[in-house]
């Protein structure tokens, strides 16, 4: 069986040069059953190897509950990767970034009291073992040297744009050693010398992540990187969206320039994303640069294959430039095909849903206090007699909140307060019962804002007096799209049912509804917000089925929706101009 090596000049497989032409495919934003097409399609567009980072938190969302099946099947990805007659480098972190809730670190992991993330500090580097040791169980048997396709692993991500620990980085060679890992470690960091100079280790081979200008990215990675083969391992081909944003796309024809450059150029290339895909559920992330922007629900990255996997024109244009340097297959996918559309009549659903009988506390508990891993939480409070002046309406003040609330007194809504739109204050009338629903709407994935709490983090008062005496209700979504909401300024949920002839995906439009989430047959699509820039929530086929399908709608944001309508094609949103 042949192995690779790293070279003078190349990589080497069976000791004869090798270009690596990857596309980055996270599994765990992509339905299993949708696996195998998509990466035939990536063999079909030129790519010889497919990537993916392995998200720690969605192999193990508590501690102690390792989950390596269905949708977090990192063995079966692998298996298809191979059965395409591909490679695959797995970059396990245990960090990602990747625009994903938390940067992939478990919530229970940076809720540890005095943890050191990212660095050389006992209790992160035990957990941090435990884990890397799991993720190589699954990789070890799999490396190309022992009959698999698992050719490159790397070691942390773009840690020199976050820190210099280099006893840290190291502990993460040894254990990936000592766990039988024998294939090249690679690093990866921006082509900027502080960054390649703190990120890496001497015996790990340095790739960079760029986009644009390649050949002056490459020269500064070959300074660094005096040996070996030049590598991007990720090729920013497109961007991510925020909510309140626009919907970011590139330039195919300079896109398609630069990988030409890329590839002229000797050096091997992963392109990210070759496919983005979906952050289902509650997994967006956000980043928070001065101001707090949660990440869209769609993660279509404008890539070459788009958020339902069908081939873009910049699919067409790198099968072009790739057919330049290495052999393409003359067969080409198939192009989208329009979705079924129709309308669903929705009723609403009110019942016993959210019991009220929340846990008692002085000061409202964190998400984290209560262990609730989900988006909603309601805090109640009786408020603080002769706070208000002669029944006049008086400020709410809430210092910390983390994300957004929705305010009612006596049972009925006030407004809101939004951490995005920097709100902390609230004329509110006068009344006896406080009530804020506060969501998390994605947790930061990157630098010194990793693992921050969410929820209501500080006392909130009442014309300068404080609120004392709290409940905290941990709201499930589930069993709100299952029985309603008895609130009545709450939550609204309507249900609706359709009929489909045969699986199929599907576009659900959220035009016209405010904010909050939707189900497909039990699958949390994800979020939807009038906010855009996304207007439509895909529904992946396997979701579907031949008959009677369900649609559920958890509106926040005051809309009452009373019709769900399904369209033939995805809408992301305006362009920047």
């Amino acid at each position: 069986m042949p192995d690779f090596t790293i070279g003078e000049t190349d990589f080497l497989l069976g000791g004869e040069p090798h270009r690596v032409i990857a596309g980055a495919l996270h599994y765990f934003r992509v339905h299993p059953d949708q696996w195998a097409d998509r990466i035939r399609k990536a063999r079909l567009m030129g790519l010889n190897t497919i990537e993916t980072y392995v998200a720690w938190n969605a192999h193990e969302p508590r501690r102690g509950e390792w989950d390596a099946t269905g949708w977090n099947d990192l063995g079966r990805f692998l298996d298809l990767v191979a059965a395409e007659g591909m490679h695959a480098i797995v970059r396990p972190g245990p960090y990602i970034c990747a625009e994903w809730h938390n940067g992939g670190l478990p919530v229970w992991l940076t809720g540890m009291p005095g943890i050191g993330l990212r660095r050389s500090e006992p209790q992160y580097l035990t957990e941090v073992t435990r884990y890397l040791e799991r993720v190589y169980e699954i990789v070890v048997p799999r490396q190309i040297d022992r009959g698999g396709n698992v050719v490159l692993v790397q070691i942390e991500n773009e840690y020199g744009a976050y820190g210099s620990d280099k006893d840290y980085l190291a502990e993460l060679v040894r254990v990936t050693r000592d766990a039988g890992i024998t294939v090249p470690l690679t690093t990866v960091d921006q082509p900027q010398p502080e960054m390649l100079r703190d990120g890496s280790l001497p015996e790990l081979h340095l790739t960079g992540s760029f986009g644009s200008r390649a050949t002056e990215r490459l020269e500064t990675l070959r300074e660094h990187q005096p040996t070996g083969p030049l590598m991007c391992s990720e090729f920013w081909d497109g961007w991510f969206d925020w909510w309140g944003g626009l919907h970011h796309t590139t330039s195919v024809e300079e896109a398609a320039t630069e990988l030409d450059t890329l590839l002229a150029a000797g050096a091997s290339v992963n392109i990210y994303m070759f496919h983005g895909g979906t952050n289902y559920g509650l997994t967006n992330g956000a980043n928070d640069k001065g101001r707090y922007l949660p990440i869209t629900t769609s993660y279509d990255y404008d890539a070459p294959l788009d958020e339902a996997g069908n081939p873009t024109a910049k699919y067409e244009a790198f099968r072009e430039v790739i057919a330049r340097y290495a052999e393409v297959p003359a067969e080409t996918p198939a192009p989208a095909a329009a979705a079924p559309a129709f309308a669903v009549a929705l009723t609403a659903i009110v019942g016993d849903g959210v019991k009220r009988a929340g846990t008692r506390h002085p000061a409202p508990p964190s998400f984290e206090a209560l262990d609730h891993l989900g988006a909603l939480v309601l805090y109640e409070a009786d408020l603080p007699g002769g706070a208000s002046r002669d029944g006049e309406p008086t400020v709410l003040e809430v210092d910390e909140l983390r994300d957004q609330a929705w305010v009612a007194v006596d049972g009925r809504p006030v407004g809101t307060l939004s951490r995005t739109r920097g709100e902390r204050t609230l004329l509110v009338p006068a009344g006896s019962h406080l009530a804020l629903l506060v969501e998390e709407q994605g947790r930061v994935n990157y630098e010194h804002r990793l693992g921050e709490e969410k929820g209501l983090l500080a006392v909130p008062r009442l014309g300068g007096v404080p609120i004392e005496g709290w409940s905290a209700t941990p709201i499930d979504l589930a069993e709100l799209a299952a029985s309603g909401s008895p609130l009545a300024w709450g939550p609204r949920v309507a249900r609706g049912s359709f009929t489909l002839d045969a699986q199929a995906d599907l576009f659900l439009d959220t035009a016209g509804f405010g904010k909050g989430f939707a189900f497909v047959n039990g699958l949390l699509l994800g979020r939807y917000w009038s906010n855009g820039p996304q207007r439509t929530l895909y529904v992946p086929a396997p979701v579907t089925r031949a008959g009677v399908n369900e649609v559920v709608v958890i509106e926040l944001d005051g809309a009452d929706p009373a019709v769900a309508r399904f369209v033939a094609a995805p809408e992301l949103g305006p362009l920047e101009e």
